[in-house]
């Protein structure tokens, strides 16, 4: 079996799901809200928000994997840009010198 790219590898089970189902419904995103519940800008803003996150993690496909869960992370609105920059500040600062992560 093909090992999944990065993007696809980072995205949780909810994210995976909102993904299937918005191909079963051949991208309509009228239709993915009636399935949902939800309002079309609610789901247009979940969309926006999983693109970002794609977005994210395919940045630097060949990112060191705690880098890109970082900036996945940050896309996902999970922690703030600042602590991001941050927590890949003192990663890097705790590598060998000469070695990139």
């Amino acid at each position: 079996m093909t090992e999944l790219p990065a993007w696809m590898a980072d995205l949780d089970d909810e994210d995976g799901e909102f993904v299937r189902r918005f191909v079963l419904a051949s991208g309509s995103l009228k239709e993915l809200a009636e399935q949902y519940g939800v309002s079309y800008p609610t789901l247009r803003a979940r969309l926006d928000r999983l693109i970002r996150k794609v977005e994210a993690a395919s940045a630097v496909p060949t990112a060191d994997p705690l880098e890109r869960t970082v900036r996945v992370l940050v896309a996902d609105g999970s922690i703030a840009a600042a602590t991001g920059k941050q927590l890949l500040a003192a990663y890097r600062a705790s590598q060998p010198k000469g070695k990139k992560p």
